[in-house]
């Protein structure tokens, strides 16, 4: 089983950047679509984006597509997420997750995603 860690959240002012980075565990990570989605208090689990085994097919959710940026290096292990032009509203906590199967294809959907990391938490200040 793959194993994810997350890390590169923080606080940070309206307008800045975070990168955001998921390590991962194990020998599937590169047949793997992976994702990030976030977790706001009071709201529900939104997607963020995703990017399929290759690299090649990046997409995003209507409220970031334009100011973040997800890419992977499969001989490092890693899923990254450029956050660029943060707004207050992005703040929430941030999870990494992979997908096995389906030809290595992204889903919009939370369940689709078979293992999860621990989260790391995003604060942009006003």
């Amino acid at each position: 089983q793959v194993q994810l860690v997350e890390s590169g959240g923080g606080l940070v002012q309206a307008g800045g950047s975070l990168r955001l980075s998921c390590a991962a565990s194990g020998r599937t990570f590169s047949s793997n679509a992976m994702a990030w989605f976030r977790l706001a208090p009071g709201k529900e689990r939104e997607f963020v984006a995703a990017i399929d085994w290759s690299g090649t097919m990046p997409s995003y959710g209507d409220s970031v597509k334009g100011r973040f940026t997800i890419s992977r290096d499969n001989a490092k292990n890693t899923v990254y997420l450029q956050m660029d032009s943060l707004k207050p509203e992005d703040t929430a906590t941030y999870y990494c997750a992979g997908r096995n199967g389906f030809l290595g294809s992204v889903s919009f959907t939370a369940g689709s995603y078979s293992y999860w990391g621990q989260g790391t938490q995003v604060t942009v200040s006003s």
